[in-house]
């Protein structure tokens, strides 16, 4: 038997010959998405472009990056909204790319988040490929691609980015390369508050490693459950040294801190001053006591009461395939990265309607239902890959067209 962690591909998966079929897939289906969401608005007299570009927080994130940070909203009930609450690398990426074409700052994001959804995909299925298989790897790739909110993936928002550099993190602590590793989730760690996830997963993997072989040259990643068939063994190609590991452990904390730092230094609030900010938007972490009054509520009158059934049993449909993948022998650093960034979407105490965007990184929850898609003959699978694809485009253009992201 043979780590899943570190078990090597026949060929390497981060080759772009090897991925290029989970990455055309992966085009397709967001293809798809985008046309089905163009025919939408353009049925209804609203735009397309004003949607995936300048609703919601890509207007924060516009803003941020032509003017800097400064801007706050004073609501009548007395909350302010700073826009010191989103994180900087995308709005500094869109003003570099501003910089250097003659794109608008909202389009700019708009590129930088299909650009980031293609790095997104290929590092999914680098990771999946990596442990599982280059079968698995495709249908990772395309599940991702058709989640019911997966239209996000292609507007200017930062999950598409934060999924790359989170993806890619990962790979490289599977595959023992902790120095890049702890690079990635610092930048991570300037996109997202949720990059404290890729932090704790490259700690947990590098701690356990120094456990598991008293300091001495390891790979990166630890399985946890029963082994999957393994293909070929392999060693660390690096043999990461105590030095390198602890390097990776060392860079990993510095974006997220120094950016919750610099609002505290910046506002005069000292330390905490980023709880501060999040407080203003009615945002914290209370263990999932106020969704979980949210769900209640909605069993107060039958109409509600579906919706209210519908929560459970996506809460429910979240804990199992995290669950699965336990079983499955995914390896720590995956688990603490998706436990983690599931926590952080369940139990914050606002915006309810975002939960499901913002559990869009925790891709390796589907890891279980891709090795399921693989044992299909390939036109059962294409076929509901194909069905999905479609209710996905249309669920994402109502959604953006009505509600949308909060």
């Amino acid at each position: 038997m043979t780590d899943l962690a570190t078990r090597a591909a026949p060929a390497r998966p981060t080759s772009l010959r090897r991925a290029a079929p989970a990455l055309l897939g992966y085009a397709a289906v967001r293809g798809l998405g985008l046309l089905v969401l163009a025919g939408w608005s353009a049925a209804r007299g609203t735009s397309a472009h004003t949607l995936l570009t300048a609703r919601w927080d890509a207007l924060w994130y516009a803003r941020v990056a032509g003017l800097g940070y400064g801007y706050e909203v004073r609501l009548p009930d007395g909350d302010v909204h700073s826009d010191l609450a989103f994180f900087p690398l995308l709005p500094w990426l869109e003003r570099l790319l501003h910089a250097l074409t003659p794109l608008s700052y909202a389009d700019a994001g708009f590129t930088v988040a299909l650009l980031s959804s293609l790095a997104a995909a290929w590092g999914i299925f680098a990771v999946s490929d990596h442990l599982y298989g280059r079968r698995v790897g495709l249908c990772a790739v395309l599940l991702w691609a058709v989640l019911p909110v997966g239209i996000v993936q292609s507007m200017a928002y930062s999950e598409s980015l934060f999924t790359a550099l989170a993806a890619w993190s990962l790979y490289c602590v599977l595959i023992g390369r902790w120095p890049a590793a702890g690079l990635l989730a610092l930048a991570a760690g300037l996109t997202r508050p949720v990059g404290l996830a890729v932090v704790a997963a490259v700690w947990a993997a590098a701690i356990a490693s120094f456990v598991r072989t008293g300091g001495a040259a390891a790979p990166g990643g630890v399985r946890a459950g029963p082994p999957a068939p393994s293909r070929a063994p392999a060693r660390d190609p690096r043999g990461a040294s105590v030095a390198r590991r602890s390097l990776g452990m060392a860079l990993a904390p510095l974006g997220a801190a120094g950016y919750v730092l610099w609002v505290g230094w910046h506002t005069g609030t000292g330390l905490f001053g980023y709880l501060d900010v999040q407080a203003g938007w009615r945002n914290g972490f209370d263990g999932g006591y106020a969704f979980a009054r949210f769900v209640a509520d909605k069993f107060t009158s039958f109409p509600s009461a579906l919706a209210g059934v519908g929560l459970v049993v996506g809460v429910a449909l979240v804990v199992r395939l995290y669950v699965a993948g336990v079983r499955q022998g995914q390896p720590l650093a995956l688990l603490v990265y998706t436990g983690v960034v599931t926590a952080l979407a369940l139990c914050a105490s606002s915006y309810f309607g975002s939960k499901p965007r913002l559990l869009l990184p925790a891709f390796p929850l589907l890891l279980p239902l891709a090795a399921a898609l693989a044992r299909l003959r390939p036109p059962r699978s294409a076929l509901v890959v194909g069905v999905v694809a479609v209710a996905s485009a249309v669920y994402g253009a109502f959604w953006l067209n009505g509600s949308g992201p909060p």
